[in-house]
């Protein structure tokens, strides 16, 4: 067992799904206790709540002082508990509590990691409005994550399989990502993908690099972003010896992606990535983020308030995530030294 990664799965808002997920992914499928050793980073008193819910008795989750206290009993559900109990806090409603909770055990898992005690983290939904009444004004968890851990080139990545779509901006205003799309930051992640590509053996990979605007601007029809910033980035890659391609239309890179053509692949926003990526992957897709010093993987869905406690939520993507962070965490390491060794 002692081979094994420790993951520390975040609990996220406990008002949502995520007690409910992370029951089910650690009692109904013991296969993954092959893979990793699971603790929860979180509430016990939430997870003991919704138990009889769906048939669990509340017995099974038990607490712990350490992760190295974990026995990885596949009956069990094992929790660093963070702060005070929260089975108080009402299901599938928008609370300041939870909020604060879900930010909570983010940094207490941080922390864990920084400490070597765990070797990766699992993050269930948060709602980003709780955590803003909560009085912790971060965008998501990503940015959250890179605080804590003082990184400033970092992205959000979706992953189905060997397909992986890089972000250069993530939860901004379309305004704000048009701005945010500078030089600089086509470079840094172009660099984090040669970096990821180099770590996972395969640094001869290509890259597709999506165009900001239709067409890919359409020869400055369409704006001259594409031009002016994008196609100069994917050059001065080239010539830092990344297989850059681009900057291509979106409608026609990422139908492509799908089709196997690409497996690196750079979006430019939010929706640009996550629409066509969660349209049609679902379940089985996850989202990494690369540029942090340990494995994160978060599920791709939220809270879904609108049936939190009814027993019904489905555990296949926090499942997927738990596995795929057991399968990075133990190369990981050459991915954050390739990436410093590229960022400096």
């Amino acid at each position: 067992m002692s081979s094994l990664p420790v993951l520390g799965i975040t609990l996220g808002d406990v008002a949502g799904i995520g007690p409910e997920t992370t029951l089910r992914t650690l009692l109904e499928h013991p296969d993954l206790r092959e893979e990793c050793i699971p603790v929860v980073v979180g509430d016990a008193g939430a997870l003991r709540r919704v138990a009889p819910l769906l048939g669990i008795d509340p017995g099974v989750v038990v607490t712990l002082d350490h992760p190295s206290a974990a026995t990885n009993d596949p009956g069990l559900v094992e929790v660093v508990q963070v702060g005070e109990p929260m089975e108080e806090v009402p299901l599938g409603e928008l609370s300041a509590v939870a909020g604060d909770g879900s930010y909570r055990f983010v940094v207490a898992a941080c922390a864990l990691a920084k400490a070597g005690a765990i070797d990766g983290i699992v993050t269930a939904p948060l709602n980003k409005a709780a955590m803003h009444a909560g009085g912790h004004k971060y965008p998501g968890h990503t940015e959250l994550l890179a605080e804590q851990f003082g990184v400033e080139n970092f992205s959000l990545v979706l992953s189905a399989g060997d397909l992986y779509f890089f972000h250069l901006t993530t939860h901004v205003s379309l305004t704000r990502a048009i701005a945010d799309i500078t030089p600089e930051r086509a470079d840094d992640v172009l660099d984090l993908v040669h970096a990821f590509s180099r770590a996972m053996g395969r640094p001869d990979t290509p890259v597709g690099v999506a165009g900001l605007n239709p067409h890919a601007g359409e020869n400055r029809l369409f704006g001259d972003e594409d031009a002016d910033v994008l196609e100069p980035a994917v050059a001065r890659a080239r010539e830092r010896g990344i297989d850059a391609h681009g900057p291509l239309p979106a409608d026609a890179l990422i139908p492509q992606a799908v089709r196997g053509k690409w497996e690196l692949v750079v979006v430019c926003y939010h929706d640009q990535g996550h629409a066509p990526f969660k349209a049609v992957y679902g379940d089985d897709g996850v989202n990494i983020t690369v540029g942090l010093p340990v494995v994160r993987v978060s599920v791709d869905h939220g809270t879904a308030f609108d049936i939190a406690g009814k027993g019904i939520a489905r555990e296949a993507s926090l499942v997927l995530a738990t596995r795929r962070a057991a399968a990075l965490a133990p190369g990981w390491d050459a991915v954050w030294r390739t990436a410093q060794r590229v960022d400096a």
